[in-house]
């Protein structure tokens, strides 16, 4: 796998808190997790992920998952299976997923128009919540993420209240501030709980896609808001995880803040993605 250039601290580029919130009041209104209207299903599904995921139930869904049997197809065909999903942990939306792929990749276009694989990877990102349309519960495919195998650091999606049946919080292999791992081992070497985020790094990796480690960093680690956002298990990191957080913050932007009822038109902007799709992910995928 190839590593771009990092350069000057791509942030610096374009600010989306600035240029598509428009101010603080709007930034702030995402990722409510304290009242709103979905916040009860939101909280169902946490709860279930928190309970029932364990490193031994991880080590599970690796083995599940990672050989890539599940399906053969193109990935604009699995792009469109998310019409028919609906994330249970979003706060924020109650629409089809495939339509906030096309918002963070249109934002990212928008800003980043001589990046073609990060616009890519914009469309993509979500695309290994299909495992939910599999048969895989909402609570093992969707929400945040976060290592186990250690301690669950307290800036995790209601963790004074979600984790109280999890048997790894109890269990003095796991519940310390490195666990099983050693400090800086790097994330690479981090079981993460188990979701779309891994899933869909899996496959880009197990088919050999060309897009750049930076893009890689993104998919994998979007939905780790205890580490891209609140700089929590930062002891875990290596030098190459602290070089790639920059691009991960990057992305984090867009991944939140296009969300909008205002939903883009897909038919029209579809062939567009479709060759970038040709270019970095070409022919049909193994899933």
């Amino acid at each position: 796998m190839r590593i771009l250039e990092t350069g000057p601290d791509p942030s610096d580029t374009y600010r989306p808190e600035q240029q598509i919130t428009g101010d603080a009041e709007k930034k702030s209104g995402f990722r409510n997790f304290e009242s709103g209207d979905l916040i009860e299903r939101v909280y169902k599904t946490y709860k279930l992920m928190h309970t029932n995921q364990t490193l031994e139930f991880v080590k599970r869904k690796h083995a599940e998952w990672s050989n890539c049997s599940h399906a053969h197809m193109t990935v604009m065909e699995s792009l469109d299976c998310l019409d028919q999903l609906v994330d249970h942990s979003d706060p924020d939306v109650d629409f089809p997923n495939s339509f906030h792929a096309y918002q963070t990749a249109e934002g990212i276009r928008k800003a980043h128009p001589d990046k073609g694989w990060f616009q890519l990877v914009g469309l993509i990102h979500d695309i290994g919540k299909i495992m939910a349309l599999w048969g895989q519960p909402q609570w093992s495919v969707v929400g945040d993420t976060y290592p186990v195998g250690c301690k669950f650091q307290k800036s995790i999606v209601f963790r004074d209240t979600s984790f109280n049946d999890n048997t790894d919080d109890k269990d003095p292999r796991y519940n310390t501030q490195n666990g099983v791992y050693k400090p800086n081992c790097g994330l690479e070497n981090v079981l993460m709980s188990w979701g779309h985020d891994e899933y869909m790094y899996r496959v880009m990796t197990f088919n050999k896609c060309s897009i750049p480690e930076e893009g890689l960093y993104m998919i994998r680690y979007h939905s780790f808001y205890p580490w891209h956002t609140h700089k929590e298990y930062m002891h875990l990191c290596n030098e190459k995880d602290l070089k790639m957080l920059q691009w991960v913050q990057e992305f984090n932007q867009f991944d939140l803040y296009t969300k909008s009822t205002d939903l883009p038109d897909v038919e029209k902007i579809k062939p567009y993605y479709q060759s970038l799709i040709d270019k970095y992910c070409p022919g049909k995928l193994y899933w």
